[in-house]
């Protein structure tokens, strides 16, 4: 029988979009677990750090080098509990990540379960499951994010009042609504280079009264042009057609399946129902955009502001000191917990009834379950079988995230 409480070996990857050598934080987390080998390279990027047993970047035992995946399906009732393997598999049923961003990632959004399990069926190698990708973005700093739409009447004044943009427009349009938004997206994202950088630089030169509340587009625009290009229709979508947000630590935001998102710099605790399926059509160059009418009749056109967008954390029942936070989006595959401990506190989370895994984003201290007592260090990545409780301390402050289903 595997045991209920295991540090985690977990690995990053190296996208393009992510945070260089030291200055990334899922790289420096990544390293603090001891006896891995991983060492940080300063002239490569480091995006995502990823906590999961899914099987393109696997967390591993520490103690023994099994793959956390096999470990579960060796025991997964023990390690699961028996409702979570039936609602769920004999898999983790989220996937916890912490993400360096250093510039925009693609436009994308991901597909719902119906359209997950098509293009499954369909190319398999790039769709890798069947599953839905709901997700939460949970700020560690400053976090700036395209996510979700305006309010039309936004959308609509940019458009109808500015005249570069009026050729997005479909023709005779006298009530702007979610249908003129899908046309709208539709058309920028078919336009040639030509057009796309000509409205660019159209925009560019325009006076910032003429955007009036908006005028933040103006702003941002040098910077993603310089990011990617300005033939990046992208740029265009994301400015005009969705909101812009600034975050601080702890905010939080909801992504349902085939809302459009692009996270622009930052770094945050990630969580999402588990999956990798994506489909991208802007913030990359065009070999690596999908097809254009996939994403646009994917769409969904909510949320509709910022406000809808971001997700409220509350005090959580299951810390028993009132040390703990929790983040709850409308979905079943997982609800995340974050414990903040001053000096001298401690936090008894009761059992959960479904597996979870956590990680030390800042601090030190130590955890007591089962009568062990188990040391935590900044970085530390534990996975927990179901039925486990724990109590954290510290002497000094610590900060523990902690995704968890039942």
């Amino acid at each position: 029988m595997a045991p209920s409480v295991m540090q985690l070996n977990c690995s990053c990857n190296n996208y393009p979009w992510g945070k260089t050598g030291k200055g990334s934080l899922a790289a420096r987390l990544c390293a603090q677990t001891p006896d891995t080998g991983f060492k940080i390279d300063d002239t490569k990027e480091y995006a995502e750090m990823w906590m999961g047993d899914y099987p393109e970047l696997p967390a591993k035992v520490l103690k023994t080098g099994e793959d956390l995946h096999k470990v579960i399906d060796d025991d997964k009732e023990h390690l699961l509990g028996k409702s979570c393997v039936q609602k769920f598999g004999p898999v983790l049923p989220f996937l916890p990540k912490v993400l360096s961003i250093q510039k925009a990632l693609p436009l994308q959004i991901h597909p719902d379960k119906d359209l997950a399990a098509r293009l499954h069926s369909e190319d398999p190698e790039k769709y890798t499951d069947d599953n839905h990708k709901p997700e939460i973005a949970v700020a560690l700093g400053p976090f700036e994010v395209f996510a979700g739409w305006k309010p039309t009447s936004d959308i609509e004044a940019l458009f109808r009042n500015l005249e570069p943009l009026k050729r997005f427009l479909p023709e005779q349009v006298a009530h702007f609504d979610n249908e003129t938004l899908k046309s709208v997206c539709q058309n920028i994202l078919k336009s040639s280079d030509e057009i796309i950088k000509a409205t660019q630089e159209q925009l560019g030169k325009l006076p910032k009264e003429s955007f009036g509340k908006q005028s933040y587009v103006l702003d941002l625009l040098p910077r993603l042009q310089s990011q990617y290009s300005v033939e990046d229709p992208g740029n265009l979508v994301a400015l005009c057609t969705m909101n812009f947000m600034t975050l601080s630590a702890g905010d939080a935001i909801y992504i349902p399946a085939d809302a459009p998102h692009a996270y622009l710099s930052g770094d945050i605790i990630e969580c999402m129902a588990r999956s990798n399926n994506v489909i991208n059509t802007g913030f990359c160059p065009r070999a690596d955009r999908d097809n254009i009418d996939l994403f646009i009749n994917a769409l969904t056109f909510g949320p509709h502001s910022a406000e809808e967008t971001m997700l409220p954390s509350s005090k959580s029942a299951r810390g028993q000191h009132g040390k703990t936070l929790e983040y709850a989006p409308p979905m079943s595959e997982f609800n995340m917990l974050k414990i903040n401990l001053k000096g001298g506190e401690k936090e008894v989370i009761t059992p959960i009834c479904g597996p979870s895994v956590f990680i030390v984003t800042s601090g030190s201290g130590s955890m007591v379950t089962s009568g062990e007592t188990h040391e935590l260090k900044e970085g530390y990545v534990f996975f927990l079988g179901q039925g486990t409780e724990v109590m954290y301390e510290s002497e000094t402050g610590m900060e523990v995230y902690t995704a968890y289903a039942e």
